[in-house]
């Protein structure tokens, strides 16, 4: 039986309400996240969403491409594009401020006509790894951090990636690591950005200037895993409408510009008992547990079976290089940016492990669902890392695969990943991102007309 009105506006959250202050919500955004992160639904009066219990969409927007293709599964029934169902999660509604008229934005709840979770929603696939850890007794806490640029409007594809021009009047090329005179440059967006997420009742941690031209950070407050991936997805259209609106355009691309660091999501990790509210990384003494360990080496050990999932594009693998602001290895080690592997400087009960090689390309559910895979799968098997690393790390041998191919040949060779992300999700996935791979090596670069129209 659908809801009343009225019962509607009680079951959102409190800061939707204030936000509301009397007004009359005009349009509902009913969404999904999709594979890529992208954000699929449907628009519709308020009244009409007031009076519904469910809505549908068909199983094929889970079979599409980045560039809108289609994948063929070989599935007999694939192209009936039968119906799913979408339930409101009421606790996810939030405003659109952007908007012009007074909007509603929900995230929906997917599942098939007979009332089970559609098992290739990213969100579904997440709510999967978590259930693993609840069986346990344990609960999972992160916190994403958010690398983005922001860049001049670029119209013509053909053209390279351009910084954009600050209040100064001035192109921002000059990298400026913490600098607040380089935030200040793009000040309204950031105003933007905080008026938007205000709005929204997202709780933002730190905004700082990061290593690269026009490059910002936004960090979060740690949480649960799925309200934070919630909280990124929505995120990524907050900033790219902020950034809209003062003529400049925001881009999650992992390595958008050639000469400029890479963007990343690093995910701060730890795990509390359900029982004791106690971080499970931290023993009786202060010290680390068996289970920091084992999280530890179960991400060194299957990072490289999920790469495919944290870096999920061809030009996901332009920001692993040699050297760079991005590591190319499994180490770990205390406050030691150049591992891929970091544990933080923190008090005991706030012991955590940081993945530093997640790209912010992914899709903040599958990047979480995979990275606490590999720590799930570490803690279950006992698993011990290899000794810390003190030093630069930068030298050490790549772990990681070069390209987007060799990553989803990793991905094939995992079952112990495949049966805690599901078989048909995976199934989906490394289909899509093979499609994805033919795609792009089908288009004829810049550099290919430059060095070898005439010379070969």
């Amino acid at each position: 039986m659908a809801a009343a009105p009225a019962d509607v506006k009680s079951r959102l959250p409190e800061t939707f309400r204030e936000w509301l202050g009397g007004r009359r919500v005009e349009e509902v955004e009913c969404i999904v996240p999709d594979i890529a992160g992208i954000s699929r639904g449907k628009a519709m009066p308020y009244n009409k969403f007031s009076r519904e219990d469910r809505m549908f969409l068909p199983t094929s927007i889970f079979h599409q491409t980045i560039s809108g293709d289609y994948v063929d599964m070989h599935d007999v029934n694939q192209w009936t594009e039968s119906d799913m169902v979408l339930t409101p999660d009421y606790a996810t509604g939030t405003a659109a401020p952007w908007a012009d008229d007074v909007t509603l934005q929900v995230i929906h709840n997917v599942e098939n006509l007979a009332g089970e979770p559609v098992p290739v929603s990213p969100r579904n696939v997440l709510k999967r790894v978590m259930a693993l850890y609840a069986a346990e007794g344990w609960a999972p806490v992160v916190a994403p951090e958010m690398e983005f640029y922001l860049i001049k409007p670029n119209l013509n594809p053909n053209e390279p990636i351009e910084p954009p021009v600050g209040r100064t009047g001035r192109q921002m090329v000059s990298r400026q690591a913490y600098s607040m005179s380089a935030v200040d440059e793009y000040g309204k967006v950031i105003d933007d950005i905080y008026e938007f997420s205000e709005a929204q009742g997202f709780e933002i941690d730190t905004i700082i200037q990061e290593g690269g031209a026009g490059q910002v950070e936004i960090n979060f407050l740690h949480g649960d895993p799925l309200r934070l991936a919630d909280q990124v997805f929505f995120f990524k259209r907050t900033i790219r409408e902020a950034a809209l609106r003062n003529n400049c355009f925001a881009t999650f691309m992992a390595k958008p510009m050639q000469d400029e660091p890479g963007s990343a999501m690093h995910i701060h990790h730890s795990v509390v008992d359900v029982k004791t509210g106690r971080n499970v990384f931290n023993g009786p003494e202060g010290g680390p547990t068996a289970a920091f360990h084992g999280f530890i080496a179960g991400l060194q050990r299957h990072i490289p079976t999920v790469v495919c999932m944290l870096a999920p594009y061809v030009n996901s693998y332009r920001r692993f290089v040699p050297g760079g602001a991005a590591p190319i290895n499994l180490e770990w080690g205390p406050d030691n940016r150049t591992t891929g592997i970091r544990v933080p400087i923190s008090s005991p009960e706030a012991r955590r492990v940081e993945n530093r090689v997640v790209g912010m390309d992914c899709n903040p559910y599958l990047a979480l669902a995979a990275s606490l895979t590999c720590g799930y799968l570490g803690m279950k098997d006992g698993l011990s890392p290899r000794d810390s690393v003190s030093g630069e790390a930068y030298h050490r041998p790549r772990a990681l695969p070069r390209d987007l191919l060799a990553a989803l040949d990793l991905f094939e060779n995992g079952p112990e990943v495949v049966r805690a992300l599901g078989d048909e999700f995976c199934m989906l996935y490394k289909t899509i991102k093979r499609d994805e791979v033919e795609t792009f090596l089908r288009v004829i670069s810049p550099w290919e007309r430059d060095h070898l129209l005439l010379n070969v």
